[in-house]
């Protein structure tokens, strides 16, 4: 899973490489919409517990600052998660649900834990005014070892957010929006650590 490098005649186009976080994105013909690609590393932190923040659901809001709301419940036997996620003003926020499931893989002796995520329509959380529902969001998300302390995270994105939003918007969400989620993670990642120990302690 090492970092890619962009080839000519790829239909995969570099929109920002700063801050050791690349994002990537290819025009979906049908939708006008854009699929996003993100490779990043987190140092200091093993990709197990990379996993285990990402998937931490309490322990999201405390330190992903798009979130504003997020809650879990079953939906014939499986688990679905609502969130509502922070958009620049003057944009409305939007809301998602969707299911989540964790696989940790052995591949060619490496240890990949990979995360799956998609978009369903239940009753269990219907829509509220004032927020967008977005229907159509997948992601899947890889992590592992980066061979020290760290770890190598890969990313893809897919949504239709629904409303009309501006060019500005989506470019400021993969250039600032992305890197700073992979920044915030870190620091999460450093302090989840400190909140089990205190926690055992208790």
């Amino acid at each position: 899973m090492g970092k890619p490098r962009a080839t000519a005649g790829s239909p995969w186009k570099l929109l920002t490489d700063s801050t050791g976080v690349s994002v990537y994105r290819l025009l979906d013909e049908k939708s006008g919409l854009y699929e996003y690609k993100v490779f990043g590393v987190i140092h200091g932190c093993p990709p197990d517990r990379c996993a285990e923040v990402y998937m931490d659901l309490r322990y999201r809001p405390k330190w992903d600052r798009y979130v504003k709301e997020v809650c879990e419940k079953i939906v014939d036997g499986r688990s679905a998660i609502y969130w509502e996620v922070k958009f620049p003003f003057p944009m409305t926020n939007r809301d998602y649900v969707f299911t989540r499931e964790r696989r940790d893989l052995e591949v060619d002796g490496r240890k990949i834990y990979v995360i799956l995520a998609k978009s369903v329509v239940t009753s269990k959380f219907p829509e509220k005014p004032g927020l967008i529902r977005v229907n159509h969001y997948k992601q899947n998300v890889a992590i592992e070892s980066d061979g020290r302390n760290g770890s190598k995270i890969y990313m893809f994105y897919f949504e239709n957010p629904g409303g009309k939003v501006p060019s500005w918007a989506v470019n400021w969400a993969a250039k600032t929006g992305v890197p700073n989620f992979v920044k915030d993670m870190q620091k999460a990642c450093l302090g989840y650590q400190r909140r089990r120990s205190t926690a055992h302690q208790m």
